[in-house]
């Protein structure tokens, strides 16, 4: 079946396309909203763009703002139906009001729906995601639960401990789900080119933590073969 993925830029929606792969889904196209009346958490619009030339899945993104962005999804589902995309994949895990409305919106939109990480246990799912080789950087953390120490840190098994043992004083979600903390993916099993970071800067702004990255470099990757990602890869349109 050809879908398209929501794509924020971080490591659940990056989880959720791999896992769509794995299901024999074509992914036909990245679609990422950027909000003018809210920060980018993940990532610049920029950065966005070279994450979609680094796997080599093409990107649809549209600017909107909340009051917007129901219209504007629905818009978009009903121009890639008219292209033969049947579905749409997220990467939500557990936020059943979410869930809810967008059913509603693909319902709408006579489009089916796919979440590959649903109810997926937190710590398992990020375990996931560094064991399969997927390597992502925090680029913004509430400043409630985090300092900017933590800004650029990688996503490994250290991170995850650390998490685990802040869940125990602090009422956080493992995978950042009310928007304690978000990443950028740097490189994978199914990126074609790595996003290498060489500089940064942090900002403090409306109680989250920035990581700015400044400059960055696409390096070429040799040609990885072998893992049922890259077989279902190369066979997509």
């Amino acid at each position: 079946m050809q879908v398209v993925v929501t794509w924020s830029g971080g490591k659940d929606s990056c989880l959720a396309l791999y896992k769509a792969m794995l299901e024999t889904h074509h992914i036909s196209y990245l679609l990422n909203f950027t909000f003018v009346d809210r920060p980018s958490y993940h990532g610049s619009p920029e950065l966005i763009r070279a994450q979609s030339q680094a796997i080599g899945i093409p990107l649809i993104q549209k600017e909107a703002n909340w009051s917007t962005y129901e219209r504007e999804l629905k818009s978009i589902i009903r121009n890639v139906k008219q292209l033969g995309v049947q579905g749409v994949v997220f990467g939500d895990i557990h936020l059943r009001e979410h869930r809810d409305w967008i059913e509603r919106v693909c319902r709408q939109s006579d489009a089916q729906w796919f979440f590959p990480l649903w109810h997926m246990d937190p710590e398992r799912t990020l375990r996931d995601f560094i064991d399969l080789g997927f390597e992502a950087i925090v680029v913004s953390a509430k400043a409630e639960f985090f300092d900017e120490n933590w800004l650029g840190r990688k996503m490994d098994q250290r991170l995850i401990e650390d998490l685990c043992n802040r869940k125990k004083k602090l009422s956080i979600d493992l995978c950042g789900e009310f928007g304690e903390y978000h990443t950028l993916v740097t490189n994978g099993p199914i990126f074609k080119k790595q996003i290498e970071v060489l500089d940064t800067d942090t900002t403090l702004e409306n109680g989250y933590w920035f990581l700015e990255i400044r400059k960055y470099r696409m390096i070429e990757k040799k040609n990885q073969t072998g893992s049922v990602a890259d077989r279902k890869f190369s066979m997509m349109p």
